[in-house]
């Protein structure tokens, strides 16, 4: 344990000096327009080093006469180093000659690397279809100076990088995944950026072991990237789990796309992105997991075009908010037995204004809300208000089969658990979750399912509480988990309540005697004092 924690220590300290080295070179560039340089140069690197790496092994086989790939002549070995089919067989992208990274590597100082650059991310995307449309080719612009790519170049070459690398090519995704983080902070946020302890929390609690997972808001595609983590954890493989999602803005949906391909993750975010609600394009999704942190509160979502929709089972949702209708999509695209978990507005749980009181009741009476989770404030980089984590589900009746986890019958209860007062303040601005709050929660929700390897389930005054539906009614269906949790049980007190208050009130006379006592030398002090004047 303690070497794997050394080698995280060691990893994190990379990440933030590649930050650092990376900020120096921005200049004047907004964050937002860096942001797609940089993380574009990563993912030319990664590329470039698998390709490599599947080279490397090549190489070593053609020269082994006990390899099916052995070739006795250097010209017959060089055809398959340079054979195409031999790295896209293996999940490799396929990096043309010329285009690789030590080629940009040699030229980081000569004054045309933005084209160069163009010139690599055009002929990856050409020879490789999933890439299509994808990398960014815009480096030759004017204001990316030559002094600014080149260092880039530099520093992405780095020998720590490089000497990391060689023991987990993970590293380059792990890179990825911390200067998107920076981005999200130096731009104040971005839709585009779920922070990693909320998305953590939302995996442990769902527990995606294997199936489809869908998120209509995906971002950067940081849960699918959480939900593969989580797969791998606990002895799965990676085809345990197919991943769909869906986002409007292009630059992020590339953003995803990128960042999906540094994990090796086959996904399908459509052809390209689109609008979750105006052009759905998983209309036939029927998914077991579901982990969105859709834009709160959205206004100009098209509801007004969308009244009739099939997806408002439970209530046209608002035209001037869409929180309810990303909820009814998500309803709509869970599976029978499925499981989904939305981050939300705290709005959500109580408003009552253009019909969300009557929606929310439908959602209740259904019986489809299983868990309410409310999260402490700071938490995100775009807003200060608090948000809660809604977890919907069609069936919450016991199951014992085989290939299903073992869960009791919730029918008619809901949980609602408290985390407002949890977390840790990471920067000055910024909150979050500790892997020991991440555990504590996922944990009391896991138990109320009926987790056999857990502690029973028991409410916890303060944090945690199972509630029936009845209860729930009788508060006009206002979801607020502290309405429902209450206040932390003070410590136990055996003291006979009598001799208690004999002892307290000896106490407070001694307390009184002192005082005099302490008045009286003042005063006598005092006197010796003029007295000598």
């Amino acid at each position: 344990m303690a070497s794997k924690g050394k080698k995280n220590s060691k990893s994190q300290g990379l990440e933030a000096a590649l930050w650092e080295a990376a900020e120096k070179l921005r200049n004047s560039m907004d964050p937002s327009e860096y942001k797609h340089v940089v993380l574009g140069l990563i993912f030319l690197k990664y590329v470039s080093d698998v390709f490599g790496k599947r080279q490397a092994e090549l190489s070593r086989l053609v020269q082994d006469p006990a390899s099916d790939y052995f070739m006795p002549t250097s010209e017959a070995r060089q055809v398959i180093l340079e054979s195409r089919d031999e790295y896209t067989a293996e999940g490799v992208f396929w990096v043309p000659a010329g285009h690789r990274w030590d080629d940009l590597r040699k030229n980081a100082k000569q004054s045309d690397i933005g084209s160069r650059i163009d010139a690599a991310m055009d002929a990856i995307e050409k020879e490789n279809e999933s890439l299509r449309g994808v990398l960014p080719k815009n480096y030759a612009r004017r204001e990316l100076t030559s002094e600014t790519l080149g260092g880039l170049v530099d520093t992405f070459s780095r020998e720590d990088l490089t000497a990391a690398e060689h023991e987990n090519l993970d590293v380059l995704g792990r890179v990825f995944e911390y200067m998107v983080a920076q981005f999200a902070s130096a731009e104040g946020g971005g839709e585009f950026y779920t922070p990693r302890s909320v998305v953590k929390l939302m995996v442990d609690m769902i527990e995606p072991f294997n199936g489809r997972v869908y998120d209509p808001a995906m971002g950067s595609g940081g849960m699918f990237v959480q939900a593969d983590r989580f797969v791998k954890a606990h002895g799965g493989v990676r085809n345990d789990i197919a991943v769909y999602g869906q986002e409007k803005n292009p630059t992020t949906w590339r953003l995803a796309k990128m960042n999906l391909a540094l994990r090796g993750i086959d996904a399908n975010l459509g052809p390209q992105w689109g609008d979750t609600f105006a052009n759905d394009l998983h209309p036939d999704l029927r998914a077991d997991y579901i982990l969105a942190n859709p834009p709160f509160n959205i206004a100009d979502w098209g509801g007004e075009s969308l009244r009739d929709d099939v997806r408002w089972k439970y209530g046209q949702p608002p035209v001037g908010n869409a929180n309810f209708g990303w909820l009814q999509h998500m309803l709509f695209h869970l599976s029978p037995k499925g499981t989904m978990a939305s981050v939300l507005a705290n709005g959500s749980l109580s408003s009552k204004t253009s019909n969300e009181g009557e929606i929310r009741k439908s959602l209740v009476e259904a019986d489809v809300v299983e868990c309410v989770v409310a999260m402490p404030e700071k938490l995100f980089y775009t807003v200060g208000i608090s948000v809660c984590i809604w977890f919907l589900t069609k069936d919450k009746s016991s199951s014992t089969a085989e290939g299903e986890r073992p869960q009791r019958n919730r029918q008619g209860e809901v949980l609602f658990i408290d985390a407002r007062q949890m977390g840790r303040m990471a920067t000055r601005t910024l909150r979050e979750l500790t892997d020991e709050d991440i555990a504590k929660i996922s944990n009391v929700y896991n138990a109320w399912r009926g987790d056999p390897d857990l502690e029973p389930y028991s409410d916890v005054p303060g944090f945690c509480a199972s509630v029936r539906l009845q209860d729930i009614e009788s508060h006009d269906f206002v979801l607020t988990p502290g309405r429902y949790c209450g206040s932390p049980e003070s410590e136990q007190d055996d003291e006979d309540p009598q001799l208690k208050v004999s002892r307290l009130s000896e106490q407070v006379h001694a307390g009184f005697q002192r005082r005099e006592s302490l008045i009286s030398d003042v005063i006598e002090a005092l006197g010796k004092v003029r007295g000598t004047d």
